[in-house]
């Protein structure tokens, strides 16, 4: 006889979503994937009897993360052929407590874009390991592989993520001010502002897909300011500008007739633009309307 599962083991799942939906979205780089990836996770947690499930949190954790490495590993031709910079779908973050900092420097966009240079299992594993904390016994369910594997798998991970980590880490307070400052010069067109706040070395890199103009490469510090300048005389009339932190970020969301048309992302550090991210493709905008996750 089947009974309808009892309300503890709903209140068990949902007490896991977020954490669920952030560690899928750092593995995948969508929040929409990450979503319909934890709902599939409900779905089984629900089929599933619950006398079998010793620790509900690592079954979890087990299916998510094997989940998401299937999606990684569909999509890895759509990567590979994309048109421009590939940059991960924008997702509304919010604070958390300062132990939390490894979490929060692994949602910002450089960090996202850096574990771009990992095979679909590293990333998994590198996750799982640095930034979840969990046991190589458990992620080595997750990549059928044994756990002396998986840690030669998360060192040599290491090694490819420090290579390319950004130096710039998650904002804080004189930060915002920093962005927020290069972001109100940009759209009052003040170019001596915007080249005071930039570092040497900045970068400002957009992700319009095949279908919306946007730079093809990364446009190096000395053509920024113009580059940002021009940007904001293309803003439609009427257009609403909210800032928001977008991974982890200061960043700014603009819409028109409450459709998202582009987002902006910051990196700051030693009170310098180090990266300006901007993202313009519709499909990575859409979790601009959704909840923030962690």
């Amino acid at each position: 006889m089947i009974t309808d599962r009892p309300p503890s083991d709903e209140a068990e799942f949902e007490a896991q979503r977020t954490r669920l939906v952030g560690l899928a979205y750092r593995i995948t780089g969508s929040l929409t994937t990450a979503e319909d990836i934890v709902q599939d996770a409900w779905l089984r947690w629900e089929r599933t009897d619950r006398a079998i499930i010793e620790h509900p949190a690592a079954w979890l954790t087990t299916v998510t993360s094997r989940l998401a490495l299937d999606h990684l590993k569909s999509a890895q031709h759509e990567r590979e052929t994309y048109v421009g910079p590939w940059l991960p779908e924008v997702a509304v973050t919010e604070p958390g407590p300062a132990e939390q900092a490894e979490l929060a420097e692994s949602v910002t966009i450089g960090f996202l874009t850096v574990l771009e240079r990992l095979g679909p299992a590293e990333r998994v594993v590198f996750l799982l390991a640095d930034v979840f904390a969990t046991p190589f016994d458990d992620i080595a369910k997750v990549v059928d592989k044994s756990p002396e594997a998986c840690r030669q798998i998360a060192s040599r991970a290491r090694l490819r993520v420090r290579e390319g980590r950004p130096r710039f880490a998650p904002t804080d307070d004189d930060a915002w001010q920093v962005a927020m400052a290069f972001l109100t010069a940009a759209q009052v067109g003040d170019l001596d502002a915007l080249v005071s706040l930039l570092a040497d070395d900045a970068l400002a890199i957009s992700d319009g897909g095949a279908d919306h103009h946007a730079a093809r490469r990364p446009i190096v510090a000395d053509r920024i300011p113009r580059f940002v300048a021009n940007l904001a005389t293309r803003m439609p009339e009427g257009a609403e500008l909210v800032a928001l932190p977008i991974n982890g970020e200061p960043g700014l969301a603009v819409s028109k007739d409450g459709r998202a048309i582009m987002a902006i992302a910051v990196s700051v550090a030693e009170g310098q633009v180090q990266r300006l991210w901007s993202i313009l493709n519709p499909a990575k905008l859409q979790a601009l309307t959704t909840k923030p996750i962690q």
